[in-house]
């Protein structure tokens, strides 16, 4: 109870600032402010976090729970020469992320990853049979995607949907919600983080389309 009041305060206080300092706060301020909330709570308590590894082929290769969890990029030093052939120390992120849960690590590297805050659900999950082709049952390209999104657009119904596929252009899965707001993250290499319904979901290495529902 404690931390949710603390929230709820500096939440409050945030915008309150807003208001006090003259800035006109629209909803994607607000929910860029929402945002940041979810955020500080991750780096102060953890938030509950279902991960899902996949393949390029859209194969769940590993999939982890826990209750305290936050995704983290690694800075690497990089080493230049200036004019005169002095050494010059620079800084860049790496491409390894760290996966910090319940007090453990996992380091990855290159694998497509989807973090959804626990009571965050799919609208659809996508499998290999549904796009395989008749032919020689490889994955198919742009056609049978397209398909894919007909196939299902009536199941959503919803402001925004975000549907995720592999960096192969397999589809993976899709998700939807009346508000959803999403930002690049800046300290975590390749990854986006979006905000839907209060939910937060990382998707870190993959392809996604980002769509308001009637435009589908």
């Amino acid at each position: 109870m404690k931390t949710k009041k603390f929230f709820s305060v500096v939440l409050v206080a945030m915008l309150m600032s807003g208001l006090l300092l003259g800035c006109d706060l629209n909803l994607d301020d607000v929910a860029g402010l929402m945002s940041d909330i979810k955020s500080l709570k991750e780096e102060l308590v953890g938030v509950p976090y279902n991960i899902e590894i996949y393949d390029n082929y859209g194969e769940i290769t590993m999939t982890a729970s826990g209750e305290k969890v936050i995704l983290t990029g690694n800075i690497i030093q990089t080493i230049d020469v200036d004019d005169d052939g002095d050494p010059i120390k620079g800084y860049e992120l790496s491409s390894v992320v760290t996966i910090t849960m319940d007090g453990n690590e996992i380091e990855n590297c290159g694998n497509t990853m989807i973090f959804a805050e626990k009571g965050l659900e799919k609208d659809v999950d996508f499998s290999l049979e549904d796009i395989q082709t008749t032919s020689k049952g490889k994955i198919s390209d742009n056609t049978a995607a397209a398909r894919l999104v007909n196939k299902y657009k009536n199941y959503f119904g919803k402001s925004r949907v975000v549907m995720i596929q592999t960096q192969f252009g397999t589809p993976i899965c899709a998700y939807s919600g009346n508000d959803v707001y999403f930002e690049i993250c800046e300290n975590i290499p390749k990854t986006t983080k979006l905000l839907i319904d209060g939910k937060v979901l990382y998707i870190h290495r993959a392809n996604y389309v980002l769509q308001d529902t009637n435009k589908l």
